[in-house]
């Protein structure tokens, strides 16, 4: 794809650069099993895989995922671990797949053994993990006061994502990140744990010199103080989410004015922080509710309650 500075001002990126692809053999297998009504099926499940990251010659964690964009998910993990700098020049990444291993290389020498021993355990699903001096930069960080969410484009963005083929709806188990800008999926990832997708959205972006000032990220996950973190840390000044939100994660979005939008299915929306940055220019239409073929489990139970 085109080279896309920091230092330049942001392009239009087409829909789906990057998107699911829920044929691929490796990411699911199938398993035979017994219905509700003693019928044998076969269904597909989500495959599961240790991938070890180094830096260097430094271990730093064992992570499990699906498997697939190894280079992107290690990169990204770094970066939103303070471990790679902005201007870090990565000399070369070698992935290994009968190993499980994938080792990214750096011009300038590191160590983080220090850094190792200060490991905090998230709410993120398969065990994310983030570094004690993460929250060290997070007040430093400055969000572009002048980007905008036009409410068409969220509306178009929920059709968009929830209509594309992905392996949630092939298998389910999985959550899915999605970088946006204005109403079109840019670069669309899936993985066991939502802290994983942000981490290949990030290192997708960095190795694409991709810009964050106008971009919209979305998850399907919970709007949890990490996904916060994260969001901030890579610049992006939107973060939407089809699920809901948790206090710590409220909290640290209106520290950073990051703008913080859950329960996001069809046309409603709940915004929490940074409202400043929504424009409503389309208004949801009387009684209108989400398609349920599109619905994840999560929404359906809580439209019931509604």
């Amino acid at each position: 794809m085109q080279d896309l500075r920091k230092d330049a001002a942001p392009e239009r990126l087409p829909d789906f650069l990057v998107r699911p692809d829920p044929q691929d053999e490796r990411l699911s297998t199938p398993v035979t099993g017994i219905d509700q009504t003693g019928r044998e099926v076969e269904i597909r499940v989500v495959t599961e895989r240790a991938l070890t990251l180094y830096l260097n010659a430094q271990e730093i964690v064992t992570m499990m995922t699906i498997g697939d964009r190894p280079d992107l998910l290690a990169v990204g993990y770094l970066l939103n671990q303070n471990m790679l700098r902005p201007d870090d020049r990565i000399t070369g990444i070698d992935y290994d797949d009968d190993l499980e291993v994938v080792v990214v290389r750096t011009e300038r020498e590191t160590n983080y053994e220090e850094k190792m021993k200060k490991k905090v355990r998230t709410s993120g699903c398969a065990q994310g993990t983030v570094f004690g001096d993460v929250m060290e930069r997070f007040d430093e960080i400055v969000l572009d006061p002048a980007a905008r969410l036009r409410t068409s484009w969220l509306h178009a963005l929920t059709r968009k994502i929830n209509t594309q083929p992905s392996l949630y709806l092939e298998a389910g188990a999985i959550h899915g990140c999605v970088l946006c800008q204005e109403d079109r999926a840019v670069a669309y990832m899936e993985d066991v744990g939502r802290h994983n997708a942000v981490d290949k959205i990030a290192g997708w972006m960095w190795l694409n010199h991709v810009p964050p000032q106008d971009k919209i990220f979305y998850t399907t996950g919970r709007l949890t103080s990490e996904m916060v973190i994260k969001t901030a840390m890579m610049g992006i000044p939107i973060l939407v989410s089809r699920s809901g939100f948790t206090a710590w994660g409220v909290e640290l979005a209106r520290r950073v004015g990051l703008t913080l939008i859950g329960r996001a299915r069809g046309q409603r929306f709940v915004v929490l922080s940074g409202p400043e940055r929504v424009e409503y220019d389309a208004l949801p239409e009387a009684g209108e509710r989400e398609d349920p073929r599109h619905a994840r489990k999560g929404a359906r139970s809580e439209d019931d309650a509604a």
